[in-house]
């Protein structure tokens, strides 16, 4: 499902070499799929923050707390052929509630160029921390839109 996602919507922008070690980096706390008809239609995970993260640091910043305090939600992705279904909100309400049970605020950055994933954040209220810059190689710099779930809500 992965590699469908990847070819109809470019996501991961990235193709990784071991799909199942990227599904599963080492600072993944919990992850969760839901099924449709006996098939995989959409993953999510929550992991502790990573070098890479930018949305942690600036929630932490503006919260005036630790980026320990931080869950980041990623590996989001919703089979095409499961998509208008709720799908999406239901596994991010998921992750949210974990982070929120760990003591966690819930922050995600997402390619500022996949406005279908950042329209979905902004309508499940989460707030827009600020748009930055990633180096994702030697020759790539990728602007990423960053958010933390709303203070209080449960997505």
């Amino acid at each position: 499902m992965l590699a469908e996602v990847h070819e109809r919507d470019g996501y991961p922008v990235n193709w990784p070499d071991r799909p199942g070690d990227w599904l599963t980096p080492p600072s993944l706390v919990a992850a969760w799929v839901v099924e449709l008809d006996g098939r995989i239609a959409g993953h999510i995970g929550l992991s502790r923050s990573d070098t890479g993260d930018a949305a942690p640091g600036l929630w932490s910043a503006r919260a005036g707390v630790g980026v320990d305090e931080t869950a980041v939600i990623s590996r989001l992705f919703v089979a095409p052929s499961a998509r208008g279904r709720g799908i999406g909100a239901l596994l991010m309400a998921r992750a949210v509630t974990e982070a929120r049970e760990r003591g966690l605020h819930p922050v995600l950055d997402v390619v500022a160029s996949d406005t279908a994933a950042a329209a979905l954040y902004e309508r499940l209220g989460w707030q827009f921390l600020a748009t930055v810059e990633q180096r994702w190689g030697p020759d790539r710099t990728v602007a990423v839109r960053c958010y933390a779930a709303a203070t209080g809500s449960s997505m």
